[in-house]
């Protein structure tokens, strides 16, 4: 399982675990999940998030 898949469960189980029900509960564990999925991918290497904070540079 690589580690994309793994920090997308972790951040549905974390948003199972902050959330009780409802509209909103359903908008924050895919929030939650959606920023597991970033942060596994970019540890696999398949995308650069430090990329949005290093902007494009000036000069």
């Amino acid at each position: 399982m690589s580690t994309a898949a793994v920090g997308l469960i972790a951040g549905l189980l974390l948003a199972i675990a902050a959330t009780t029900g409802g509209i909103v509960g359903f908008i924050v564990a895919v929030i939650l999940g959606a920023v597991g999925l970033a942060v596994g991918a970019h540890h696999d290497g398949a995308i650069d998030i430090t990329a949005v904070w290093r902007g494009r540079g000036r000069g």
